[in-house]
């Protein structure tokens, strides 16, 4: 920390305080050259993990949305909450790990379809024909023909 009156680098920290929220540390700090007193104020870094959509528009990830589309494609099957929660941390996990803190919509869907097609074929079929956007039926059994391949040995 530089001081602001003389440029010295080295200071010592006399008083911290936390906000109330705890979301900002007020630190009270002497310069070791100059000896006089300033304050600085330290909080975290909140860069949000973005969403990039197909049209190239970016939002704020929400994990909600991806719960919510995943509920939609599980109604009515035998896929427990806890696989579907698992299921958002493992996305949320991904985009974590990158350090651009972005991820696309496209490597979301088929992140989650691969999940689940190893858990739900049905859930799988669901939510793949949200997610591909099926133009016709055609489309839609070529989807089917492919699943029932993998299916067989």
């Amino acid at each position: 920390m530089n001081c602001p009156f003389c440029g010295h680098r080295h200071d010592r920290v006399i008083d911290s305080r936390e906000s109330k929220e705890g979301d900002v540390i007020r630190r009270r700090r002497q310069c070791l050259a100059c000896e006089r007193r300033f304050t600085t104020y330290e909080r975290i870094d909140e860069v949000p993990y973005m969403v990039v959509k197909k049209d190239g528009r970016r939002e704020r990830f929400d994990r909600q949305k991806v719960l919510t589309g995943l509920l939609k494609a599980c109604e009515k099957r035998p896929v427990g909450m806890s696989k579907l929660a698992q299921i958002v941390d493992d996305v949320e996990a991904k985009l974590v790990e990158r350090p651009d803190r972005e991820i696309s919509t496209t490597e979301i869907g088929e992140f989650v379809m691969e999940r689940l097609r190893a858990l739900d074929k049905v859930a799988y079929v669901r939510f793949a024909s949200v997610y591909r956007d099926f133009q016709d039926v055609e489309a839609f059994l070529n989807e089917l023909k492919d699943l029932m391949k993998q299916k067989r040995p």
